[in-house]
């Protein structure tokens, strides 16, 4: 079976949502989080895809920085029930700062000035506290560094799960490399704002969900 990058979307997507719905909904379900672990790497994975097919770098930087801003916002009213939580930040700034890692390392050539400069925001995303923080950035990095390399770029995608240790919930990410072992190279149907309004408005929803039960109409 042969995926194109519009059904590993859609397979990232809805991993997602199961996520979310798990972690404000249903707390106390843990296989819904287990089976969100699948998105963020193909999510990565789509990131790196989008690098190098996109024709205007600095478009792709400011749809993300946008739908960054705009998400904080039902981000923190569904992960921590006020407006704005400075703690954490929404995924899209960890991907921001993916894209800018891409655009930086591909004008050098020397490897120890690309490491540095993937450590370098590696610390940004720890300091921002960014969804995935560090290893979100490292990720993203893997899926670059290895791309003509499919077998050691699912390999290291797979590694990477059990950088947080083993025994924790991300290690059900390796069955990301599933889907993304599948993948044809091909882009397929567009969807280009789908996931860009669904992540904040999905969150949103969710958000109005839980205090609708929280008001004592239950599940």
């Amino acid at each position: 079976m042969k995926l194109n990058s519009f059904q590993l979307k859609w397979i990232a997507i809805l991993t997602m949502l199961t996520d979310h719905i798990g972690a404000v909904l249903y707390p106390n379900v843990p296989v819904l989080r287990m089976i969100g672990r699948i998105s963020f790497p193909i999510f990565c994975f789509l990131l790196v895809e989008g690098f190098f097919h996109t024709k205007d770098v600095y478009r792709y930087v400011m749809r993300l920085g946008i739908f960054a801003l705009l998400s904080e916002i039902p981000y923190d009213l569904a992960f921590h029930g006020r407006i704005l939580e400075f703690g954490h930040q929404n995924v899209f700034f960890t991907l921001v700062l993916g894209i800018l890692l891409l655009y930086i390392v591909q004008k050098d050539r020397d490897i120890l000035i690309k490491i540095a400069e993937t450590f370098l925001i590696a610390w940004a995303a720890a300091v921002l506290r960014t969804d995935y923080s560090y290893r979100g950035i490292l990720l993203i990095a893997v899926y670059y560094f290895l791309r003509e390399k499919k077998w050691i770029r699912l390999g290291a995608g797979v590694a990477w799960n059990f950088i947080y240790g083993f025994g924790q919930i991300q290690n059900y990410g390796v069955l990301a490399a599933v889907p993304l072992a599948c993948y044809n190279g091909e882009r397929g149907p567009k969807m280009k704002y789908f996931f860009y309004l669904f992540y904040p408005l999905h969150l949103l929803a969710l958000y109005f969900i839980k205090s609708y039960c929280m008001n004592g109409n239950g599940l």
